[in-house]
């Protein structure tokens, strides 16, 4: 069996979508955190197939196996692409990549390859881990600045990993889409005091997600 068929998954939506949607978890949630799941529920319900599947490291701690750090990027991208291999192999139309902080870090490394190589369309962040919390210094997004592959970055006011005031200086190429979700934090939960829900902007998010995405590939 090959290692992409041994990947746990999760799938969203229509089987018979004209696109897919691939998404990847962080480093430390799960691919059926209520975030991503939320996420996934709503663009299945707008007409999107969404496939969620986990990294190797994550996929051993599911098996009961000792709480470890993240693979090292070789890994992590080789799953990736392997995921990407995958459903262009079950022939299902157009196919979107993207993730969760880690996740969507790793799909917008591989996005200009991917776009060139297999015609992924677009790639999705949710909450981009512009840099770690304890080294704002050491910054994770050097690539954007000449992304080619339309990207949009959904990003929290709050989030640790890359707050506005410290973003606004980060240069993105013309195909990177920065929008801000109010008083988010990292999985873009609001803030008790900004009298949002999780929901508010959870459901902001999935609707920004799909206006995006519908521009470049009809579910």
């Amino acid at each position: 069996m090959s290692p992409a068929a041994d990947t746990p998954r999760l799938v969203d939506g229509p089987a018979a979508a004209a696109a897919t949607l691939l998404l990847a978890h962080g480093a430390g949630t799960p691919m059926d955190s209520p975030f991503l799941a939320t996420i996934a529920a709503g663009l299945a319900q707008r007409g999107w197939r969404v496939v969620r599947f986990e990294f190797p490291f994550m996929a051993r701690q599911r098996r009961g196996e000792r709480r470890a750090p993240p693979d090292r990027m070789p890994a992590l991208q080789a799953c990736f692409r392997a995921q990407v291999e995958r459903e262009l192999g079950r022939g299902g139309g157009a196919l979107l990549i993207g993730g969760h902080s880690l996740g969507g870090r790793v799909a917008s490394l591989l996005a200009d390859e991917l776009a060139e190589a297999l015609a992924v369309r677009a790639c999705l962040c949710l909450g981009f881990p512009f840099h770690h919390p304890r080294t704002p210094e050491r910054w994770r997004s050097q690539h954007l600045a000449t992304q080619r592959t339309p990207t949009l970055i959904l990003q929290g006011e709050r989030d640790p990993f890359g707050r506005p005031e410290a973003v606004r200086g980060c240069p993105l190429s013309p195909a990177v889409r920065l929008a801000w979700l109010p008083a988010g934090d990292h999985s873009l939960r609001p803030s008790r005091s900004s009298g949002l829900s999780e929901g508010d902007n959870w459901r902001s998010a999935g609707e920004q997600a799909d206006r995006f995405l519908r521009g470049l590939a009809a579910p």
